[in-house]
């Protein structure tokens, strides 16, 4: 499991990206070239909740050939594409209101 980003970080180099591994998972975030263990890796930092100012970065690293997708888009994207899933019941209609309703339909 990846961890939250502890560390600073520079604000330069970075790209805003879509990137999905093996076609299987997806990730959004900012995303750059790093070089570990000799090789280099694509590091793409994933903003919890969709606010990493209150909640911080979730760091993942992957080798080119793990790469399905990579598609370039812009943080305002980002951000919604991790914010928490919200219910669609808060679309449900409200309970009438008519409080003479027995169940009976009267004719």
């Amino acid at each position: 499991m990846a961890e939250p980003v502890t560390e600073g970080v520079e604000e330069e180099g970075w790209d805003w990206a879509l990137v999905e591994i093996f076609g299987h998972r997806s990730h959004a975030g900012r995303t750059r070239e790093e070089e570990r263990f000799g090789a280099k890796l694509l590091r793409i930092d994933v903003p919890v909740d969709g606010d990493p100012t209150a909640n911080g970065w979730r760091t993942h690293f992957y080798g080119g050939a793990s790469i399905f997708s990579f598609t370039l888009t812009d943080e305002a994207t980002v951000m919604r594409q991790n914010r928490p899933y919200r219910s669609p019941s808060r679309l449900t209609l409200p309970a009438p209101e008519d409080d003479d309703f027995d169940g009976v339909d009267h004719v």
